[in-house]
């Protein structure tokens, strides 16, 4: 089924002068696999080619599940320079999260389920049930 990445994943931007820089963390190992195969610089530039006029490059950061992407010349000169509304590329994050890709259904219902939980030290894998304030 087709989603789109705000459901799965969070993400945060930035520039490097004319570059924008978008950081995309995966909500789970599973969904991190999916990412890595279908969240490709080629598919990146097609979604953002109103925005980037030049290359994407990806950098994979396997332990924190996440990529970064650089979509080079795509903020008008940069920050100093740019007559754009958002010369920092900040909303470059939001846009990324509404690209779509393909999610099979058990992993997205795992994912459902457990979204909004923190992982659980003691058990890896597993997520930590809240407690009272003041206890562990």
């Amino acid at each position: 089924m087709k989603v789109r990445l705000e459901r799965i994943a969070h993400a945060r931007s930035g520039d490097k002068g004319d570059a924008s820089n978008v950081g995309l963390i995966a909500d789970s190992p599973e969904l991190y696999e999916l990412l890595r195969a279908q969240a490709t610089a080629e598919r990146v530039k097609e979604h953002f080619r109103e925005v980037c006029r030049g290359p994407v490059e990806r950098f994979e950061v396997p332990n924190l599940r996440a990529f970064n992407f650089l979509l080079h010349d795509s903020l008008g000169g940069g920050g100093t320079e740019s007559l754009k509304t958002d010369a920092q590329g900040k909303t470059h994050a939001q846009g990324l999260l509404q690209m779509e890709i393909e999610v099979p259904e058990a992993v997205l219902a795992a994912h459902s389920s457990n979204r909004g939980q923190h992982d659980d030290p003691e058990n890896p894998g597993r997520s930590r049930e809240p407690q009272e304030p003041g206890r562990r």
